[in-house]
């Protein structure tokens, strides 16, 4: 079970670079983007995908902000979107997460990200692409189906069909790190590390599928399951997203306000230690 169509390899984004109705986004710190860039690249601030408000600062922006971003990335206009960032496409995934909440879906992540692309001697470049910050574009469709909120997640703790996939490090699900108002865990939800999935011998691509649905399979999350990722902030668990998506995965849920929002409500329950 392997559908990688979500990802895209630098050598098939070098051959596409220079379709018109291509648009390619560098999400990565504004001073790697001023150094080197893939040629063309618009760059995007990572914080406008992020509502930014505390305690819960991963949520999605406000609709007027929603519509900024679509006018920003013209996605009336283009045919395919790629984004890429300089950290192992968590930046990446999130923008790409978004999208497919607003309905578009002819987005992909670069493999690897400006590591791969760089360190494989693809060509780069740093005159910028600054995007059209005023540009709005008010879209009708929602995929609802793309976004899990804490309601969603109470509803269905404990069934069988629902899997909790929890992207922090092993500190912070057995709640011995703690960044909210408490640590834990969502009952039910098991753990994979978000640097585990990325291989470091391969330029932070996503490990192999045998490898990664190994991983998944030892946990208990299986295909057929609806899954449901979380972190601190929808970051990192929007790159655990990205990959399941590459996995075939048809249903798979990123909880926005993740950790942040769960572990600082006050009726919400929490599992510590390292069992679900």
């Amino acid at each position: 079970m392997v559908n990688t169509s979500i990802l895209i390899e630098p050598e098939a984004l070098q051959a596409m670079l220079a379709d018109a109705q291509l648009l390619v986004v560098d999400l990565s710190k504004a001073a790697t983007y001023a150094q080197l860039h893939i040629p063309g690249a618009m760059h995007m601030e990572y914080s406008i995908l992020n509502g930014g408000t505390q305690p819960a600062p991963g949520l999605l922006p406000p609709e007027e902000r929603l519509a900024q971003i679509a006018g920003m990335l013209k996605l009336d206009k283009m045919s395919r979107i790629v984004a890429y960032d300089d950290e192992g496409s968590g930046r990446a995934a999130r923008l790409a997460w978004t999208l497919h909440y607003l309905g578009y879906e002819s987005v992909q992540v670069l493999d690897g990200g400006l590591h791969a692309w760089n360190n494989e001697g693809h060509p780069v470049d740093n005159q910028p692409v600054l995007p059209d910050i005023t540009a709005t574009l008010p879209l009708a469709a929602r995929n609802p189906s793309v976004l899990a909120d804490h309601t969603y997640i109470l509803e269905h703790l404990g069934d069988a069909s629902v899997a909790l996939l929890d992207a922090r490090t092993p500190e912070e699900y057995a709640g011995t790190k703690v960044r909210a108002t408490r640590g834990g865990h969502i009952p039910g939800a098991v753990n994979l590390n978000w640097l585990d999935t990325m291989d470091n011998n391969r330029n932070l691509r996503l490990k192999s599928p045998d490898i990664l649905n190994d991983a998944l399979s030892t946990l208990g999350v299986r295909p057929e399951q609806e899954v449901i990722t979380y972190c601190q902030s929808h970051h990192r668990s929007a790159h655990a997203w990205l990959m399941l998506k590459s996995l075939g995965f048809a249903r798979v849920r990123g909880y926005a306000g993740s950790w942040s929002e769960w572990g600082n409500h006050p009726d919400t329950p929490v599992t510590t230690g390292t069992s679900p």
